[in-house]
């Protein structure tokens, strides 16, 4: 199961190269791999397979695969009908259709992401496939980028279906948390109950729905239909609609008794079957005729899974299997009419089936087996529907009405797309037929195989039963016996509601011109685009609003804006919940009583000073207070983290404002600003006090052993280090390290795009880069520094360059100390990448923008690209290796010199934060020093 999944991920990244090479029959090569696991999964049939490698195991976010009854059936049509579907794309497109080997990796990684999700045991694991599944149908209906309504199609299909799926995360959250595990093995053979989890279920099915085009989440779907047509053969007929259906077959045998499920599911259901079978008559280009006849078969199977009995699941698993048959050939008949005449309109049509009979005969053996005929398998699925709820638990008649209500529509709008399509309509082949080039075997032959499999599966559904049968028995029996699939089964109660299908269908149809004048003018679901695309401007209207009326352009305003939430919010939980006794002590030692004044000084000093530069200095002070107080404390590796950031945060500052005013405007004293400065100080108190209240909330609710009593073992054993905090970030919460150094590089990108507008200077440039009239100056010593020779010199300080020569060379083998040392001592990448930044910073202060370049001749860019690759490498080689990712692994060897040396893996994830912080520096220091230098110089010539 592994290997398949890496080889359609080996596919799908080699599918642009692949169609490149060999244009459009590169679609051949990337059938191998669906094509052979088609027939592993064939061999494995009957067999139950699992995988469970750990990948996350503190979030239960294992990989665990399972291959069994139920995975087998969707496993195969996922699989074959994928590998169909990529021999028909090989003739359907031409190589010059744009994006084509985008496409082709797409749709690869579509079947092997939907392959992972009826493969997934765990729902956490289940989930991630889900949502790449979305994901990759956006881009797949969105294809034709250039199409409005390609967008607006990829984009509906988006919003719905992810909508759906974060309902459906939080019922996974939710039932995980009350089984005790978030296996679905686990949780049907021994499911929870409550009223938790009867609204986990209820917000899983919402999920399920939504995917599968339920009402009232149906109307994505033909809007879909904007794809191309293997798209909608694939994903719309056989793949992505039918993982709905598989999650609520896979929830079933635990939770079709829980009070909501059978209310929902099958009255849902019903209604789809129904309103979208009539809405289908109205219709007349031929692939939104089938885009609602899917929406309606969709309904029919929902509802038959979610009976939650053994015959209307093996009913339901019938018609999924004749649903992939039928429903894909068809979608493939059309993209071949499509093709080579240019249109899907039915009254542009006629006459096809005289120029075309082979065409015609697939379509008519598909559509035989949409509408319920003999001796195809949807025959076989409808009998077994109508035999399956007719023993039915709850609501019997009424399922059985609805459903043959449902099965005349469905005969009905078959009987009109074949007419539609194929028929001569007493008049000559119209010029879209007639000018047509007849489709190619090799175009033909994906459609004529899966229609000669619903045949085949029909003449052999004894067979059949025994594939379908094991997971079926794991659903109670509703009848006396067990109901087994076959082409007869005597004269019952299903063959006559058959009869009764077609004879009424079939008269519904012929008698369309009366119905359509009797019908209801306006469409029977309503016009849900309309209710979507007024959803989507009422959210536009109130973010206006919102963002209108907390976002007014002013700083202030904001800040006091966030501000003010920030206390009401905590304060008025804690005064609902009420307040706990708080046992508050003043300080431990008479140094902290000073620390605290010499920050609290600092602080009041900012609020009244004008000048800008004092009032960062005195910020910094308030900073360095903290870093003294994590060192009496006992925090000497957070006291050096913070003196590092403060001096770096100074220099930045300092940067920032030396293009501004030395001295803010002095405010004109009125009574609005007097009032102004008072509400700022009440917020600021209120602030202080709500800040103060939370820390001692915190620290008084504790009732539980504190877990940093076991950080000191656990940090050396298991992360193979003394230093705690170190071992913290880049082993025991790596994964909060990663998504911070990614926030650090984000952060990094954004300052030098807001600074670099329209090209990014981000290269090294060094002193024979400086224009020709700046390099014509004096040479200067060589002990001075090289880009100080191009200096403006009434801004240069010998004493500057000639300490910045000496302490540079000291400062950087500190940097590399606190790099290797981190593990055990004080220090680490981190303050390793802060220490070599402040040296470059002072290098940069001393010589110049053009010294950064003689420096470090390295782009800014390549270096926090390397850190975030060295970083996330280490990541992905704890997973291969077996490993939870960014787990430790530690090697100890003896060197002849070196002697006993300790090697833990985590230094390469260290290594990568070290860049990383270095490559920050190196780019704020290009983009608000250097740019704004290159500025001056402008002026200067």
């Amino acid at each position: 199961m592994v290997t398949l999944l890496v080889a359609f991920s080996i596919a799908a990244a080699c599918a642009p190269l692949l169609v490149r090479s060999w244009g459009r029959n590169a679609f051949y090569a990337l059938a191998l791999v669906p094509a052979a696991g088609t027939v592993w999964a064939a061999t494995a049939w009957g067999s139950v397979a699992t995988v469970d490698a750990q990948w996350v195991p503190q979030l239960s976010m294992n990989f665990v695969l399972r291959y069994d009854a139920l995975a087998q059936i969707l496993t195969v049509l996922v699989l074959g009908v994928g590998a169909l579907v990529l021999v028909y794309c090989a003739r359907y497109f031409r190589d010059s259709e744009p994006r084509l080997g985008v496409f082709a990796a797409e749709l690869t990684a579509f079947a092997g992401a939907m392959l992972g999700l009826v493969l997934s045991d765990n729902m956490l694991l289940l989930y991630i496939f889900w949502e790449i599944t979305t994901v990759l149908s956006f881009l797949l209906v969105g294809h034709y980028g250039e199409r409005a309504t390609s967008r607006q199609a990829a984009t509906k299909a988006l919003l719905v279906t992810t909508a759906g799926g974060l309902a459906m995360l939080v019922g996974i959250v939710a039932l995980g948390h009350q089984a005790g595990t978030y296996l679905l093995s686990e949780i049907v053979a021994d499911p929870p109950s409550g009223t938790v989890v009867n609204i986990a279920v209820v917000l899983l099915l919402i999920g399920a729905l939504s995917k599968s085009a339920i009402v009232p989440f149906h109307f994505w779907l033909p809007g879909a239909m904007a794809a191309p047509t293997p798209v909608s053969a694939y994903l719309h007929a056989a793949a992505m609609v039918k993982a709905g259906v598989f999650l609520i077959a896979r929830l079933a045998p635990a939770f079709a008794t829980t009070p909501y499920w059978r209310p929902l599911v099958l009255t849902l259901g019903l209604v789809t079957m129904i309103l979208a079978g009539w809405r289908s008559l109205r219709e007349y280009d031929l692939k939104l005729v089938l885009a609602f006849g899917t929406v309606s078969q969709l309904g029919f199977m929902v509802t038959l899974v979610g009976v939650g009995t053994r015959d209307a699941a093996l009913a339901g698993m019938a018609v999924v299997v004749a649903h992939a048959f039928f429903k894909s050939t068809l979608f493939m008949v059309v993209g071949a009419i499509d093709h080579a005449t240019g249109t899907r309109d039915m009254r542009k049509l006629a006459g096809l089936g005289r120029a075309h009979p082979g065409l015609a005969i697939m379509a008519i053996a598909a559509t035989a087996s949409m509408a319920g005929a003999p001796p195809f398998i949807g025959f076989v699925g409808k009998e077994a529907a109508f035999e399956a709820l007719d023993h039915a638990p709850v609501a019997a008649v009424t399922l059985l009405v609805g459903m043959t209500v449902g099965s005349i529509f469905t005969v009905a709008y078959s009987v009109r797309f074949l007419v539609g399509a194929f028929a001569g309509k007493n008049r000559e082949p119209t010029r879209a037929v007639a000018g047509m080039h007849a489709p190619g075997v090799a175009l033909l032959a994906a459609p004529a195989a899966l229609a000669a499999a619903g045949l085949a599966a029909g003449l052999y559904s004894g067979w059949i039963d025994s594939l379908l049968a094991p997971y079926a028995d794991t659903l109670p029996e509703s009848g006396d016996h067990a109901y087994h699939l076959a082409l007869w089964h005597g004269w019952g109660l299903p063959v006559w509601l058959t009869i009764l299908v077609f004879g009424v269908g079939v008269g519904m149809f012929a008698a369309k011109t009366t119905l359509k004048r009797w019908g209801p003018d306006k469409p029977p679901l309503g016009n849900a685009d309309r209710v979507y695309e007024g959803a989507l401007r009422l959210a536009d209207r109130i973010s206006l609003r919102m963002t209108g009326t907390v976002q007014r352009g002013s700083l202030p305003i904001t800040q006091a804006i966030v501000l003010a939430t920030f206390v009401l919010l905590p304060t008025g939980t804690l005064l609902v919940l009420g307040v706990p006794d708080i046992q508050a002590a003043g300080w431990d030692s008479p140094w902290q009583l000073a620390v605290g004044v010499l920050m609290i000084a600092p602080a009041l000093a900012t609020t009244v000073l004008r000048n800008r530069l004092a009032a960062v200095l005195m910020v910094g002070f308030t900073g360095y207070g903290m870093a003294m107080l994590f060192a009496l404390h006992g925090a000497p590796d957070l006291a050096l983290t913070q003196f590092l950031v403060e001096t770096l945060l100074l220099v930045v500052f300092v940067l920032v404002l030396r293009k501004l005013p030395a001295e803010a405007s002095a405010p004109v004293p009125t009574r609005r600003m007097f009032r102004l400065r008072s509400a700022r100080i009440v917020l600021a108190g209120l602030v202080g006090i709500t800040v103060a209240l939370v820390g001692a909330y915190a620290i008084g609710s504790r009732s539980a052993r504190p877990i940093s009593e076991a950080m000191p073992d656990a940090a050396y054993n298991g992360g193979g280090g003394k230093n705690i905090v170190n071992v913290l970030l880049v082993d025991i919460r790596a994964w909060d390290t990663l998504g911070e150094i990614s926030v650090l590089l984000v952060a990094a990108t954004g300052v030098a795009s807001l600074v670099f507008r329209h090209h990014r200077l981000g290269g090294a440039l060094r002193v024979q880069d400086a224009p020709a009239e700046l390099r014509n100056g004096p040479v200067t010593s060589s002990l001075r520094l090289v880009g100080s020779r191009i200096s403006n010199p009434r801004t240069r300080s010998l004493v500057l360059e000639m300490t910045t020569r000496l302490v540079f060379p000291t400062i950087m083998v500190l940097s590399v100390y606190f790099f290797f040392a981190g593990h055990n001592h004080p220090g680490g990448g981190f303050a390793g990448g802060l220490t070599a930044g402040l040296a470059l910073t002072l290098r940069y202060l001393a010589g110049g923008r053009y010294e950064i370049g003689e420096t470090l001749p390295i782009d800014a860019g390549k270096i926090l690209g390397a850190g975030f690759l060295l970083a996330t490498g280490t990541a992905a080689a704890s997973l291969l290796m077996g490993a939870p990712v960014l787990s430790s692994a530690i090697l100890e060897v003896t060197l002849p010199v070196l002697g006993h040396v300790k090697l833990v893996t985590a230094l390469f994830f260290d290594a990568g934060v070290y860049l990383i912080v270095v490559g920050m520096t190196l780019d704020i220091l290009r983009s608000l020093g250097a740019r704004l230098d290159s500025r001056a110089e402008v002026k200067l010539q």
